[in-house]
């Protein structure tokens, strides 16, 4: 199978000995680049996979079959394993399984669920979680949910942020006994948490955003975390580029004094010229 070799690579990432940060990649360039670049996992959060598709905030105003199709079209752009942020799953532990089946063909190598109560409440400002029960269940469906055994599961929680870290450990060690591959942490607020976390759970873990003292990748690696997101910096410089650029082109700038343009032979190299102009040769009889 095609996609298994990138799902083999993220499971070796979460069986090494080593942290990494993977690349926030969101469409068929972003994920070109970070694979040219040598990352060695890419990461398609909800936030990006938003503002790419919708150009909305990450208020779960996107569809499975939307974060689907987005997924698709890098799949087939490059071959960067890619880890994916499912959010809840897009319903009740019924569409997780239908969430977990929908990226598997997509070609992810990997997705997060998460226990997250999402879409808001009506009238609740602050994020909710859902129960512990349902949390379990959801974690259930993804893996019964999964066709190839080598597609990566992670249970995700934000309860370091919404409840207690006796809560966070409580769900992390739920979620790690229903079997999933590893365990996905957002809103830990210190070493402290993070290493009684460590203490109470035995799975590869993956942080979101945390703070400064957090980020020394020696140390993480020590405390088993094998993946460490870094925000999502590429899809924010794109976005300032392209305003940047209309801008100074609105207010006259001809376009040869325009700066920053990605040249000539990075364009070609991203949208992979030559090798289209090797299948123009031998399937369209063209000169090279």
């Amino acid at each position: 199978m095609a996609f298994r070799s990138r799902r083999e690579k993220l499971r070796s990432i979460l069986s090494g000995s080593a942290c990494v940060h993977p690349g926030s990649v969101y469409d068929a360039i972003s994920i070109r680049i970070a694979e040219d670049l040598g990352f060695p996992i890419g990461m398609f959060g909800g936030s990006v996979a938003s503002l790419a598709v919708l150009g909305d905030p990450d208020i779960t105003l996107i569809t499975l079959t939307e974060l689907a199709e987005q997924m698709r079209r890098m799949s087939r752009a490059a071959a960067l394993p890619v880890l994916v942020d499912a959010d809840h799953g897009y319903g009740n532990a019924l569409n997780v399984r239908r969430t977990v089946q929908e990226l598997e063909t997509a070609g992810a190598a990997g997705l997060t669920i998460e226990d997250t109560l999402l879409p808001a409440a009506f009238g609740e400002a602050k994020p909710q979680l859902i129960s512990l029960e349902e949390g379990v269940g959801k974690m259930k469906a993804a893996l019964g949910g999964r066709g190839d055994p080598s597609l990566v599961i992670m249970g995700r929680t934000g309860a370091a942020s919404i409840t207690s870290l006796d809560d966070t450990i409580r769900r992390a060690r739920a979620y790690e006994a229903t079997g999933v591959d590893a365990l996905f942490f957002t809103g830990i607020k210190s070493r402290a948490e993070l290493e009684a976390i460590v203490a109470a759970t035995h799975l590869p873990i993956v942080l979101g955003g945390a703070p400064d003292d957090l980020n020394a990748i020696d140390y993480l690696t020590s405390q088993r975390v094998r993946i460490a997101l870094q925000g999502h910096a590429p899809v924010a410089a794109a976005t300032q580029a392209v305003y940047e650029t209309l801008r100074a082109l609105r207010e006259g700038t001809p376009p040869k004094a325009l700066n920053g343009l990605a040249s000539s032979e990075l364009t070609a190299r991203v949208m992979r010229e030559a090798e289209t102009k090797a299948r123009s040769a031998d399937f369209l009889g063209l000169k090279r």
